[in-house]
């Protein structure tokens, strides 16, 4: 079977320009237009097939060309499963807080991790440097932020950490701290973030609210900023006019926040939850949102503490749990632009991606994604770019350091910097041409600038298996051998683009093969029934598409029903043909000892055919079946396969009854008067195949099974003695003896005599 993307100029054609106009099934039908000869298209061209690739400092626009992209380098993987949060020094130190296990690690510019704090705890969910060159990082479940020294030499734990904020310690509701030293339900803390006068701001979960603690101020109590009536506030940032903008899970709000903790609802998204926020050099304001607000669809996260305590998080249930379990959020994200004075806009939406941190450029609006670590630039009027994929299936967190992003990743965790790119090339997908195939030229859009091509093609799906070298265009047809499979790669010079490029190729023509045939005598094809007579069925099946390594089309496997009719003989077989031509069969027959075949029936299409036994003698025959690809190819191309049948045998000739005879004897009872019985005897002999069984009916009664004389019938001639009691009332009169023998082919031959009255 061909790549659905092997298309032949025709198809390419209607898939582009009528396609999208029709429904699923006109476009299903539009299949049947590829015809299987002459030179194939193979072309890419939209953003989605572009994704099958492998890009490096590739940005993969929404409109479906190639452009100059930044690049990703990996800088680390720790040892843990999530990288929830990522800050960066002014001398470029990374700040890294992780998940399972949990920690806060500095990385340095040589790449090497250093565990600042340790915690028992299950994720540490953000971290941030202060204005005072201390660093806060904030955990869950626990509900605590820590103060940290970024240049410690020794690592910390809760035992010794500064904490500056513990949530089961504060009460949302008045303000005041709580006398409980513990608490066993969970807390949240989802972000940090610190205003110009450096006093830090907590968004907190269970209940959604905003803490505020001057940091400046050692002893001085943390205080409630803003208290939401929403389940948790999710993401903070910070406006042009200094005020708090932040997210919200639970009825997805963007709300505004002046100094003085007064809220405004900015935005109601249609999602529940508001995984980021950021804000543009022009005051515009970006939201992420996902989640369905009828219903949680996804299961609580068991969240394992130490050895004595264990707690469940129960929410938020969405982004926080698909991470977590690594499946998608239902339909997956959407981002809204607020611009004052404007209506809200839906600019980017995505059934398949989870953003989970989002950050304002001049350049455009970068959204960091799950679950296939995508990385997006989306500009103001809704055109993106996917400039990065992450080896991960989670983008969570990133932080800017100068021009690039320092990016941390999930599942698995990792550090990865997004900058600058030495090099700027994409790989295509593989094409799988389905047979060995010749490549012709190249064809790539005219708009396309400062680019080159190179191909390289092999006979395994793996290139990094004996495949050929990357070899250029030459003349702008692929240099590379021929082979089953072909891949190309565009390298970009500065200023580079490339839009859709299509390749030409002819797959070598190979012969049509017959994979198996079945002959069933006493069946006939679409026999015409009625009701009187119901006729009974025959299925004729071909074997499983497991034997033998056989492998069938669904067509091939299906029963085929035929009608029993010992006149006729029903031939049926598979075939495949790894180019997809259109095949036509013709039927040879050949009988034992005959060296010559005999065509019986040619030009058939189907699979399928019946004929009539009496037009061959009795006796066993061998039937081939050839398939030739002629329809799809000029008669000096076209190429044939052919398979021939096991033995069978023809057989519509009834057996011949010889020697039969029948008298009247007394019964062996020992006394003088015995009963009488008819003893008769007879041949059954079959010129063809074996004798299958014998009856006798005496005076027009029921016919009764007999035994031959050495009790297997087994033979072409059978003998037969049979002793047939007689009742008191029967032994005087006339009697009629009829038998009959039938062959293993259902033919009968049938005789009578008359035993004459005593």
């Amino acid at each position: 079977m061909f790549d659905f993307r092997c298309m032949n100029p025709l198809r390419s054609f209607l898939s582009r320009v009528v396609a999208p106009t029709l429904t699923a099934a006109a476009i299903a039908s539009l299949s049947s237009l590829s015809l299987a000869q002459g030179t194939h298209l193979w072309t890419q061209s939209q953003l989605e097939e572009f994704e099958k690739g492998t890009p490096q400092g590739v940005a993969l626009t929404s409109d479906g060309h190639l452009r100059e992209g930044p690049g990703l380098k990996e800088v680390l993987t720790t040892p843990s499963t999530f990288v929830w949060s990522v800050a960066a020094g002014k001398d470029g130190t990374a700040y890294l807080g992780t998940g399972s296990p949990a920690a806060v690690l500095r990385v340095g510019a040589d790449g090497k991790p250093f565990t600042l704090l340790d915690t028992k705890d299950v994720s540490v969910q953000a971290v941030r440097l202060g204005p005072d060159g201390s660093l806060y990082a904030a955990t869950l479940p626990s509900g605590k932020v820590y103060k940290l020294n970024p240049g410690a030499d020794a690592k910390q734990d809760e035992t010794n950490a500064t904490v500056v904020f513990d949530a089961a310690r504060f009460d949302a509701a008045d303000g005041k701290t709580s006398s409980d030293k513990t608490s066993a339900r969970s807390h949240y803390i989802w972000d940090l973030t610190f205003d110009p006068a450096g006093r830090l701001y907590i968004a907190t979960g269970d209940p959604g609210a905003v803490y505020r603690v001057d940091t400046s101020k050692p002893g001085v109590l943390p205080e409630l900023f803003f208290k939401s009536d929403e389940a948790h506030i999710r993401a903070l940032a910070w406006d042009a006019k200094g005020n708090l903008i932040a997210g919200s899970d639970g009825s997805g709000l963007v709300y505004r926040i002046d100094a003085h903790g007064k809220a405004y609802v900015l935005f109601e998204a249609p999602r529940r939850e508001i995984t980021a926020v950021a804000v543009g050099a022009n005051g515009t304001i970006y939201a992420a949102s996902v989640g369905d607000k009828t219903h949680n669809a996804l299961p609580p996260l068991p969240v394992q503490g130490t050895a004595t305590i264990t707690i469940t998080v129960v929410q938020p249930g969405s982004v926080q749990q698909a991470a977590n379990a690594s499946t998608s959020v239902p339909e997956g994200t959407e981002i809204y632009a607020l611009t004052e004075g404007q209506a809200p806009r839906k600019l980017w939406a995505s059934k398949d991606e989870i953003v989970y941190a989002l950050a304002a450029r001049p350049d455009g609006l970068v959204a960091l994604t799950g679950n296939q670590g995508r990385i997006f630039r989306i500009q103001d009027d809704g055109d993106f770019a996917d400039i990065g994929h992450l080896e991960a299936q989670q983008g969570l967190s990133l932080a800017a350091r100068g021009s690039d992003f320092l990016i941390g990743t999930g599942n698995t965790g990792k550090l990865f910097l997004l900058g600058a790119a030495e090099q700027h090339e994409y790989a295509s997908d593989v094409l799988d041409c389905g047979a060995l195939a010749r490549f012709g030229r190249v064809e790539v859009e005219p708009v396309s600038a400062d680019y080159e091509i190179l191909t390289r093609s092999g006979n395994v799906e793996q290139p990094v298996r004996g495949w050929s070298d990357w070899e250029p265009l030459k003349d702008g047809s692929v240099a590379s051998p021929a082979g089953r499979f072909l891949q190309w790669k565009a390298v970009l010079h500065p200023g580079g683009t490339v839009g859709s490029v299509g390749v030409n190729y002819l797959p070598v023509n190979a012969a049509p093969v017959v994979d198996e045939i079945v002959v069933v005598p006493g069946a006939r094809l679409n026999a015409q029934s009625t009701a009187a007579s119901q006729p009974q069925t025959v299925n004729i099946s071909l074997p499983s598409a497991t034997q033998g390594g056989v492998s069938f089309d669904s067509s091939n496997s299906t029963p085929l029903q035929a009608t029993k009719d010992r006149t006729a003989i029903t031939v049926r077989w598979g075939a495949h043909d790894d180019n997809g031509d259109d095949l036509t069969y013709s039927l040879y027959l050949r009988g034992d000892g005959e060296t010559t075949w005999r065509l019986l029936k040619d030009k058939i299409t189907d699979k399928a055919y019946s004929f009539d036994a009496a037009l061959v003698p009795d006796g066993g025959y061998e039937i081939k079946v050839v398939a030739s690809d002629a329809p799809s190819h000029t008669p000096g191309d076209a190429l044939t396969g052919e398979k021939i049948s096991d033995r069978f045998v023809v057989d519509t000739t009834p057996p011949e009854i010889e020697g039969l005879k029948a008298n009247l004897e007394a019964q062996a009872c020992g006394h003088t008067n015995c009963p009488q019985q008819v003893r008769v005897r007879f041949d059954a002999v079959d010129a063809t195949s074996p004798i299958a069984h014998a009856e006798y009916s005496l005076d027009a009664g029921q016919w009764q099974y007999i035994e031959p004389v050495g009790k297997i019938s087994d033979s072409k001639t059978e003998r037969y003695d049979v002793a047939i009691p007689l009742a008191g009332d029967e032994n005087a009169g006339e009697h009629l003896i009829t038998v009959r023998a039938y062959d293993r082919y259902d033919n009968v031959g049938v005789a009578k005599t008359v035993v004459p009255a005593k």
